[in-house]
Parts: structure tokens; C-alpha cells; sequence
């Protein structure tokens, strides 16, 4: 297997193509919209969310098997189809415009492979076993929804807001200071719903000399 180098894509109002209408083109489709990618759907058939969002306005649906020229202009490519022979004229085509392309459980076909992912607000926790066991990335993900659960977003709120203040402040704490910061009180205050209390008193512990 490739050893991968990992990377986060801004796909905002950029061109994605996904070929195919099936559940697993509606899970890749999810994270392209949360993303604010410009999807167009080419797919004889759809899963009624898929029609859902194309009769929403949220992406285009071109409701036919994909015919070569389908990819002119898009930035990126996602196979979701059944047919080994149609993903094949899919990625030619994607390899010859020079478009990155992934082709759902084929990684051979894959210029990228997408990570089970875990968003709490800005925060993304990504995990890959390099195509080697989509199992155990779904473990991993799991247990890691627990150890993060939804009150991290918050929290990065908090700390994204305190370092713009101390910012103001002209002071430098360093990582180490930072790390001391972040502890089970101010995880308390978040919890809380109190990010007012919190940020001040993350603000007034990082001015102080260490």
C-alpha cells in the first residue's frame, strides 16, 4: 500500500462530480455539502435523499450513465458505480483532465482516499488505515466520538477567541502554557455553557508570567 500523505481540501464552491446515485454516493455527498463543494450528481437513478437535495437546489442531479466529457471542468472526482468497466473510462478520463479522483472500494483507482471523519464545529479528527481495514477506522472513530464528544467545538471556540485577545495583549505564551491552560475547570466552564467565564479566565491565565 502507498503511504499517503494527508491533507485537508478546501472544496468550498469548487466543481465536485460524483458519479453514481446509490447510499454510498449519499454518504460521500453529505460531507461535500457540509463542506460547500458545487456537486452535480450523474446517475440514471438516486436515493430519494439524493432527489431530495437536487430538488432543493443543493446539488445538480443529471439523471443518465455517465458519457465521457462529463468531467470537463470539475476540480474533483468521486466514483460511487458497481461497474469495474465505467469506473475504468472515469478515471482515464479524470487522469487525462488531470483531476483527482476516488473511486469507492477501489483503491487501486484512487488518487485519494477519504477518512472516516469526526467534526465537532472547526475541529476534524480524521482517521485512515490506509484502505487497509474501513473496520477498524470505524472503531477507532467510535471510540473517539466518546473521548471527544460535542462540547470540543465549544471549547475551540473558547481557545480561538482567547488567542486573538492575547494577541492584544502583546504577551507569547508559549505551547507548554497553553497545555497548562487547558484544564478539567475550564473543560467545566465549557461544559457549563458559561464560554464567557471561560475565555476570561483562559485570557487572564495566559497573561500572567508563567
Amino acid at each position: 500500500m502507498p503511504q499517503y500523505y494527508p491533507v485537508l481540501l478546501d472544496v468550498t464552491d469548487k466543481p465536485v462530480v460524483v458519479v453514481g446515485g446509490g447510499l454510498v454516493s449519499q454518504r460521500k455527498l453529505r460531507l461535500l455539502l457540509d463542506s460547500d463543494a458545487r456537486v452535480t450528481v450523474i446517475a440514471p437513478e438516486a436515493t430519494e435523499r439524493i432527489r431530495a437535495w437536487a430538488r432543493q437546489g443543493k446539488i445538480a442531479w443529471v439523471a443518465r450513465e455517465y458519457r465521457e466529457g462529463d468531467l470537463a471542468g470539475a476540480w474533483l472526482a468521486i466514483i460511487g458505480t458497481d461497474d469495474p468497466a465505467v469506473n475504468r473510462l472515469i478515471v482515464d478520463e479524470a487522469h487525462a483532465r488531470h483531476i483527482l479522483v476516488n473511486t469507492v472500494d477501489s483503491v487501486e483507482n484512487c488518487d485519494f482516499i477519504v477518512p472516516a471523519v469526526i467534526q465537532r464545529g472547526d475541529l476534524t479528527l480524521a482517521i485512515s488505515t490506509g484502505a487497509g481495514s474501513p473496520a477498524m477506522a470505524r472503531f477507532l472513530r467510535e471510540e473517539l466520538e466518546r473521548l471527544f464528544p460535542p462540547e470540543y467545538a465549544q471549547l475551540l471556540q473558547v481557545l480561538s477567541e482567547a488567542r486573538a485577545e492575547v494577541h492584544k495583549l502583546a504577551v507569547s505564551p508559549g505551547s507548554e502554557r497553553w497545555q497548562q491552560c487547558i484544564d478539567d475547570e475550564l473543560k467545566a466552564l465549557v461544559r457549563a455553557g458559561d464560554l464567557e467565564a471561560a475565555k476570561s479566565r483562559l485570557v487572564r491565565m495566559l497573561a500572567q508570567p508563567s
